[in-house]
């Protein structure tokens, strides 16, 4: 899968993120290198439904700025984190109520 890059102007100002979990509903927080910034990258369904998209950006934190790609609201289930240039899929499981962390 050939990556799309994004920009926007909003980039420096590494804005928040609100994310909308609940019972049968979870997040995705996916931290990926510096160079991934403005990548757009997918997850899908484990059962092959539709996919969702978000773009990595740099996320402020207390003493530090990492990358990531935050999927605000998945439904609990299995999804494929496709992968991106020679960087693999990643299976990973969405538990309502949570938001799962990885790296990539």
């Amino acid at each position: 899968m050939e990556a799309e890059r994004t920009t926007g102007e909003d980039e420096a100002a590494v804005a928040g993120v609100v994310v909308d979990i609940g019972a049968d509903i979870g997040a995705l927080v996916v931290y990926t290198p510096e160079h991934f910034n403005g990548l757009e990258i997918e997850v899908s369904p484990a059962d092959d439904g539709p996919r969702t998209h978000t773009i990595v950006r740099p996320r402020r934190l207390p003493h530090a700025v990492t990358h990531a790609a935050v999927f605000p609201r998945l439904a609990a289930g299995r999804y494929t984190l496709l992968g991106i240039g020679t960087i693999a899929s990643s299976p990973v499981t969405i538990t309502g109520g949570t938001v799962t962390e990885m790296n990539w």
